[in-house]
């Protein structure tokens, strides 16, 4: 894979994820990286459920009935997508991976039959979007494709409470970006589809407290998972801004994977 002008090449495979509190920059984040690192996609377990909906696949139908009950899309099926969305593009290897393979997750088996072997290509990098959010899913992914960086953004909670007075939205895509921070081109149009911005109605400092707290109480476990079982992929990046945050993730990509 050829790469562009002012753009980096990796040397070994990159499985990251990116864990930080709602208005962090994850987004922004992820677009940098994958713009310096072209080889890095993003596997978005949202985009994924969206694209097996409408494909009416057997999955998205399996997802579809719990997300029209109201229920929460239940994790075998998610790493399901993921696993065969990673296959799909040759960046599994499947000699192991079987049928049994997600009964085997909701049984909350150890057996290392359920072990898939990722590819060790740099071309096959990529950051997880959307999982895992919570321990026990961290615990369930690393059995079956272990990740290796786990990127902790933090930006203190003020900062963020700032940002969102000036937050404007694409409603289609959900690109956001904050007047100041992550300026749009031009102002109250998206970048890429040149589609007017929004300001969201809950978008207020209230809401965005509760987010926060609420985000506080469940990545704790998260974060603690991967601190006690893989302790060398967690590095926390402290930072008030995007451009404070990208040269410390940048550094740390380089060491490790390029």
């Amino acid at each position: 894979m050829g790469v562009s002008s002012g753009s980096r090449k990796l040397k070994e495979a990159a499985r990251i994820i990116l864990v930080g509190a709602p208005g962090v920059g994850k987004g922004t984040q992820s677009e940098r990286l994958m713009r310096r690192y072209p080889q890095l996609a993003s596997i978005s377990t949202g985009d994924l459920l969206r694209d097996n909906v409408r494909d009416k696949t057997l999955l998205g139908l399996q997802a579809e009935s719990f997300m029209k009950s109201g229920s929460l899309v239940p994790d075998p099926l998610i790493l399901d997508l993921i696993l065969r969305e990673l296959t799909s593009r040759n960046w599994l290897s499947t000699s192991r991976l079987n049928t049994n393979i997600i009964s085997a997750i909701s049984q909350r088996t150890r057996s290392t039959s359920c072990a898939v072997e990722p590819s060790q290509d740099p071309d096959s990098s990529f950051i997880l979007d959307g999982f895992p959010r919570t321990a026990t899913q961290a615990d369930s992914l690393s059995r079956l494709l272990p990740m290796n960086l786990v990127l902790h953004l933090v930006t203190p909670a003020e900062i963020i409470l700032s940002r969102m007075a000036t937050r404007w939205v694409h409603a289609s895509s959900g690109r956001v970006y904050n007047i100041g921070f992550n300026d749009p081109k031009v102002v109250g149009i998206d970048d890429i589809t040149g589609e007017k911005l929004v300001q969201r109605e809950d978008d207020t400092e209230e809401t965005w407290r509760k987010r926060l707290a609420k985000f506080e109480e469940t990545s704790s476990g998260l974060l603690n998972f991967y601190k006690e079982k893989q302790p060398a992929t967690v590095v926390v990046v402290r930072g008030n801004s995007s451009d404070e945050i990208s040269p410390q993730i940048f550094e740390e990509v380089e060491r490790r994977f390029a």
